[in-house]
């Protein structure tokens, strides 16, 4: 047996390894100076260019507009997580009937444009009114704001159920075999264990649809639904101002933000049990 008899002596902290300024530290340098520039021009152009008249005249419409996209693309999402729970579970069926019916949905709303599916209901079923007025759904599908909230539900229900239905498939096959051999049911072990993890593993992709919702929901200004981009262009044509857009991207900015805040939150607080 050894005894150590005398300590090391304290060494100094290594030294700083000093990082050369290299040709993509320069780049990427000149490219955020730019932006900071063009953040300082457009600031600029706003203050320079504030008209109180304008705001006044057309303030109270982007209120109306942003409330409008605000509540369609709430309500769009939450019927959309409603629509995506059955198509989700029928993905994940062993009947292929079932599954092929939600694959080909899926991969219809997922590889064709928004607008197109907007189009295609507004003006598509449109022409078929004899027979929407002899079911009675004609009061539904003559609104251009129904017709955006029904393209939008199917759309996010679409992405819905791939994130539900690839965050369950996540979840290891070993929390299955623990519930069952404690004798817990199907359901209740889905719904207690299952479940919690795996909409933990989808809340990031969640927020990224929303994201992108709230961004893709200006499609329905074409369609004359009056919501934050639909009041932007009509703002617009009345006075030929270019702010008119510039102040739609600083809604849709904050917008944005603040949802990004917002999730951030929601994960620190639902993942807290996860950080060491």
């Amino acid at each position: 047996m050894t005894a150590v008899t005398e300590l090391i002596p304290p060494q100094p902290a290594p030294a700083a390894v000093k990082r050369k300024l290299g040709a993509a530290r320069i780049a990427g340098i000149a490219v955020l100076a730019v932006w900071v520039l063009l953040a300082v021009a457009l600031a600029g152009m706003v203050v320079s260019g504030w008209d109180q008249a304008k705001f006044l005249r057309y303030g109270p419409r982007y209120l109306h507009g942003l409330w409008v996209t605000i509540s369609l693309v709430g309500l769009a999402v939450i019927l959309g997580a409603i629509l995506s729970l059955p198509i989700a579970f029928a993905r994940m069926s062993k009947n292929r009937f079932l599954n092929g019916i939600a694959y080909a949905y899926v991969y219809v709303f997922r590889s064709t444009p928004l607008l197109a599916q907007l189009f295609l209901i507004y003006y598509g079923l449109g022409s078929f009114r004899p027979q929407l007025e002899a079911v009675g759904l004609w009061w539904f599908f003559r609104e251009a704001w129904y017709c955006g909230l029904f393209s939008f539900v199917l759309n996010t229900a679409a992405y819905q159920a791939e994130i539900l239905r690839g965050a369950i498939e996540s979840v290891p096959r070993g929390q299955h075999e623990g519930a069952a051999a404690l004798g817990i049911s199907k359901y209740i072990a889905f719904r207690k264990i299952i479940l919690p993890q795996a909409l933990i593993v989808a809340l990031r992709p969640y927020g990224n649809e929303i994201v992108l919702m709230m961004k893709g929901s200006a499609v329905v200004a074409i369609v004359t639904v009056y919501d934050l981009m639909g009041e932007t262009r009509y703002a617009f044509s009345r006075t030929f101002d270019y702010q008119a857009y510039l102040w739609a991207a600083i809604f849709y900015l904050a917008i944005v933000e603040a949802l990004r805040h917002v999730w951030a939150f929601l994960e620190a607080r639902l993942t807290r049990h996860l950080k060491r």
